[in-house]
């Protein structure tokens, strides 16, 4: 009877525990979180036509719960063939929740009918602006569906099944007649069945050479010969052909482990990369070996004409480095069918030095001669932008040891003339950066640099000490002089989109400020008049909205913000944006909780440069959510890390504290923040942050760190910008691991992790280890892990399980903890 009735509490527990579910907060950050998200602006090719998309923020644990199989580095369902992780592994590839079309020139608006429960992806415009095609993912299948751009009616395409293993599905042939697509094989037949028993041991070998593999190479590796099998049914796809207007399919070449498709600008050659064995396990489908052919297409087929490169296996690649051999394949977009690739000089290893580290060539039609090598870059090589007259390009290289760039003019069907430096400036540089070329779709779809006469257009964020405030430029090719014609006011956040039509006398912009959503304004060039608000000079009237969306949570407009600028102990400029809560009456004390990702850096004259702006329309997502609880909140915290990348994680520490007690210092001058009530939260990089300063410093009273790496001896051939590994730097890696010093570890930090992290530097382990850490050595922690999760979390369950967490710990550990030492 005793059993019998120990046995009945123990079902009733288990039921407790089983309904509980996911819990909550409050229904004011409920209300918010649940927001619809902003529409973001896709401009057509022609520039006359605006689709504004909106997504799906968070979309429901049922979805991304769904089953899925690892290969390779791409997590795929197998019930429809679709992507279950965008790329990176970082999160599941969100679904459009509405299209909506918007003539430029009036402003009409026309909304795009989505079948029932549609999952639409990015939708691509062909070159022309008539057509928009996007991808589908059903639940059978992904499909390919067309939309009209004049009447907004959209179809699918029968008989298609996407296959977006590799991406790359979706292509607008230059005709803009036809789409290139990837698709699952009509005969694929069923995946090869499990084994019941193995089959064998799994093998791997490695017989002296050195095979250093980054954190970032080893995400969902393959496994074993099963692992092989199944990586190869779900990448083989059949390339086709679709008519746009009757919506026909032609199928192309046999099908293959198709990985990235180019077609050339004359439409008549298409660039194929397709993946083959034998594969690694200790690597990635990107470093597998591959075969780089040019396809010719006709109609209705296409065939070989010509083998690039016959790519090995490239599992031993040096850390920060590239594969030795043709890499980086793209069409010259001045051409018919140019090739253009680049090879290393220095064995792909950026600890060799050599007078030039890469050499670029071009290989025309009909590919019969040999490629011929048009130039060197001293430093890697990294694309050119072509422009509107064919011979003028840019031609871009970086250095990744300095952190360094530069671009040059040359002409490239003469090279006897000397290329000329147009910008020369370190990666890290924000208040001179000059922006990126603006550009236009030629009608074949390839993309060039806007240029009129000797000059081209750049758009950039314009960094500067009070805060980003966007800017469009015109650069003189001859003199190399720069024209500002538009620069977004102090009081709002403005950014330029596109021009309007064939001149450049008319541009659209995306404008937003504390109290007004982002939606499109139309703006036109003129002389120079003066802005009556702050004096300045600008050539731009003023602007005529065409959208007005409205804003979707009117009740974050009481929170308030601001740019912070301080000094490090050291004399290091930085900055934080403030947020206050609703109803914050100023010189009041509240609880604050600091946010924060440490970047590195080289230069430490760039270090301290503000970035962001305080005039955006405020959105709220994760922790800021809990400015709606009475939380003051520190964000966009700069937090570098300064030093000689070869060896800067040696002052890592030192550093990290020396940050977070700059900005707690002005928080609390500023008569914000209590000392008394300060919390530290950070994600991935920043959770180690978060976890360092709880345990080394005496600045919070409670942490939440998310999806964090620990214990850094478990990616041993380096992290971040840390280029040694362990065995060339042990202290280094036992020192900024938080796992290493959890004895000292006393301050209520809770955990949160994403229990399918695909991330290899911050796998669940990582969690699971330093709570048992701190819980063995008599810490207070909490281990939160969040099911079928990837790196960031998706499903608006765990969205909100996370913000009733992170709420819970700070209003117990933080608000209404007692004074530190009672």
């Amino acid at each position: 009877m005793k059993f019998l009735l120990l046995l009945s509490l123990l079902m009733n527990a288990t039921e407790v525990l089983a309904t509980g579910g996911y819990d909550q907060p409050p229904k004011n950050i409920l209300d918010v979180l649940h927001a619809p998200s902003m529409p973001v602006p896709n401009v057509s090719p022609t520039q006359d036509m605006i689709l504004l998309t909106s997504w799906e923020s968070y979309p429901p644990i049922a979805r991304v719960s769904a089953t899925y199989l690892r290969l390779a580095g791409v997590r795929i369902e197998p019930k429809n063939h679709s992507r279950h992780d965008t790329d990176g592994g970082y999160g599941i590839p969100p679904c459009a929740k509405s299209f909506e079309l918007v003539h430029v020139a009036d402003g009409v608006t026309k909304k795009v009918v989505l079948p029932a429960r549609a999952c639409p992806g990015d939708a691509i415009w062909s070159a022309d602006g008539k057509k928009f095609a996007f991808a589908n993912t059903a639940p059978e299948s992904v499909e390919l569906w067309l939309g009209d751009a004049k009447t907004g009616k959209i179809h699918r395409v029968p008989g298609v099944r996407l296959n977006p293993m590799f991406g790359d599905e979706i292509h607008w042939m230059p005709d803009q007649q036809r789409l290139l697509v990837k698709m699952v094989p009509i005969k694929l037949g069923p995946p090869p069945p499990e084994p019941l028993v193995p089959d064998g041991p799994s093998i791997q070998e490695t017989t002296g050479e050195k095979g250093q593999s980054s954190t970032y190479e080893n995400r969902d590796t393959l496994n074993n010969k099963h692992d092989e099998n199944v990586f190869d049914y779900y990448a083989t796809s059949q390339l086709a052909l679709v008519d746009a207007t009757t919506s026909a399919v032609s199928a192309i070449g046999k099908p293959a482990n198709y990985y990235e498709l180019d077609p050339a600008p004359d439409g008549k050659h298409l660039l194929v990369s397709s993946i083959h064995r034998p594969y690694s396990y200790v690597t990635t489908y990107e470093r597998f070996p591959q075969n780089v052919d040019v396809w010719e297409v006709s109609k209705n087929s296409a065939k070989v004409v010509h083998t690039v490169a016959s790519l090995p296996l490239a599992d031993r690649v040096p850390i920060h480095g590239v594969p030795t051999g043709p890499r980086d394949f793209s069409w010259r977009a001045t051409a018919p069918a140019t090739l253009v690739w680049a090879e290393a000089l220095d064995g792909g290893d950026w600890n060799v030095k050599v007078p030039a580290r890469d050499k670029v060539l071009f290989l025309k039609e009909p590919f019969s001669s040999p490629a011929t090598e048009v130039l060197r870059t001293e430093q890697r090589y990294h694309g050119f932008s072509w422009s509107e007259q064919p011979s003028v390009a840019l031609i871009h290289e970086y250095d990744h040891n300095r952190h360094w760039r530069k671009s040059f003019l040359l002409d490239v069907d003469d090279p006897s003339k000397k290329q000329r430096l147009i910008w020369d400036l370190s990666t890290d540089e924000k208040y001179t950066d000059p922006g990126n070329p603006v550009r236009r779709r030629l009608a074949n779809g390839y993309s060039v640099m806007r240029q009129e006469g000797h000059s081209i257009y750049l758009a950039g964020t314009g960094a500067s000490i009070e805060g980003d405030r966007p800017f469009l430029d015109r650069l003189d090719l001859d003199s190399l002089k720069t024209e500002r014609l538009f620069r977004s006011d102090k009081n709002s956040y403005e950014q330029f989109l596109s021009f309007t039509g064939p001149d450049t006398h008319t541009f659209l912009t995306w404008h937003q400020s504390l109290m007004e959503p982002p939606n499109a304004f139309s703006r036109t060039l003129g002389k120079p008049v003066e802005v009556p608000v702050t004096g300045e000079a600008t050539l731009v009237s003023s602007g005529v909205a065409i959208t007005h969306i409205p804003d979707p949570t009117p009740e974050v407009r009481a929170i308030k913000k601001r740019l912070v600028k301080y000094k490090r102990a050291d004399g290091l400029d930085l900055s934080f944006t403030l947020y206050t809560p609703p109803g914050y009456v100023e010189g009041t004390r509240v609880p604050t909780i600091l946010y924060a990702y440490p970047l590195d850096y080289a230069d430490a004259s760039k270090a301290g440069q503000v970035t962001g702006s305080q005039m955006t329309f405020t959105r709220l997502r994760q922790y800021k959510l809990l400015l709606l609880a009475g939380y003051a909140i520190i964000d966009n915290t700069a937090f570098p890390i300064v030093g000689d990348p070869k060896k800067a994680y040696d002052t890592y520490l030192e550093q990290l504290v020396a940050d977070a007690k700059a900005a707690v210092d002005e928080a609390v001058r500023l008569g914000v923040a209590d000392p008394e009530r300060i919390g530290v939260t950070g994600h991935s990089h920043g959770a180690l942050m978060t976890a360092n300063l709880v345990a080394h410093s005496a600045l919070f009273r409670a942490g939440v760190a998310t999806s964090g790496s620990y214990n850094k001896t478990l990616t041993p051939f380096g992290f971040q910008n840390e280029r040694r590994s362990v065995w060339e730097a042990p202290d280094v890696y036992l020192k900024v691991s938080p796992f290493f010093t959890a004895d000292k570890l006393k301050t209520p930090l809770l955990i949160v992790h994403g229990a399918d992290d695909a991330n290899p530097g911050t796998t669940p382990l990582q969690a699971n280890k330093l709570f048992e850490a701190i819980r063995g050595n008599g810490g207070t922690t909490r281990l939160v892990m969040l099911p079928h999760e990837p790196h960031w979390y998706a499903a608006m369950e765990s969205n909100e399980q996370l913000i009733y967490e992170m709420l819970r710990w700070f209003d117990k550990y933080l608000k209404n903890a007692p004074a530190a030492g009672k």
